[in-house]
């Protein structure tokens, strides 16, 4: 799909206000709303806007703890990679999980209420032989930036 600085916009302008109204979002760009409703529709017909969701403020909510997890496996055999996979994604802790090229295989994002709570899930992770050879644990002490819009301009060769 072709995108135009009209379409750049839309995204941009929604990457940071998913709730903007219809028509706040058409006066932004500088389009009615019509037209702007149908790059929006295209645009999600496209797959370029994969959803809307709310950001929480997690310490609002009370004591948690973010843990990086930088994973090993044992082997690597598509199978493997698959086992652990469909592990992750069972797990309602793990609230981000990517694979990676050189040094480990993993990187996981874990959200627990203490470290307790996350050395119980490794020790599950563990026993329930997915795999995992290894393992590096990472706690966040401090946000410091993100989620962020990626940038657009750059991804596109502007």
């Amino acid at each position: 799909m072709q995108l135009d600085d009209r379409d750049i916009a839309i995204l941009r302008v929604l990457g940071t206000e998913g709730r903007i109204t219809k028509a706040a979002l058409a006066e932004r760009i500088g389009l009615s709303p019509t037209p702007c409703w149908e790059r929006l529709k295209k645009l999600e017909k496209a797959g370029l806007i994969e959803g809307y969701r709310a950001e929480i403020a997690l310490r609002r909510l009370g004591p948690h703890v973010t843990v990086f997890l930088a994973a090993e496996l044992a082997d690597h055999t598509a199978a493997r990679f698959r086992q652990f996979e469909e592990a992750m994604a069972r797990l309602d802790e793990v609230v981000g999980c990517w694979a990676l090229g050189g040094g480990f295989d993993y990187l996981v994002q874990i959200v627990t209420r203490d470290i307790d709570a996350y050395q119980r899930l490794v020790d599950a992770m563990l026993d329930a032989r997915i795999g995992l050879a290894r393992y590096f644990t990472y706690v966040v002490t401090k946000h410091v930036k993100g989620p962020a819009l990626p940038p657009l301009d750059l991804l596109l060769g502007r």
